[in-house]
């Protein structure tokens, strides 16, 4: 199965996320078949990016998204739709 999840990446205590798409079966950050954005949660606000015809695209094939990436794509619609 196809999941969209963050892989962590960034020295410790300074962590820094990309929205990736990758087999539900490889770890957390192992190797992905995508990366369609990032998330940043030590800025503020915090700064997240997506891709959305790439996001939209993985979707329409069946890849399921973490929770997590789910208030991730609410909020960086919440911005860009105010910007």
């Amino acid at each position: 199965m196809v999941k969209i999840r963050l892989a962590r990446f960034g020295r410790k205590k300074r962590p820094f996320y990309r929205i990736v798409v990758t087999d539900s079966r490889k770890r957390r950050d192992s190797g992905w078949i995508e990366s369609i954005g990032y998330y940043n949660p030590l800025t503020e606000p915090t700064t997240v990016e997506i891709d959305m015809d790439r996001l939209n695209y993985w979707l329409g094939v069946g890849a399921k998204m973490s929770e997590r990436v789910e208030k991730l794509k609410k909020i960086y619609e919440e911005r860009t739709a105010n910007a």
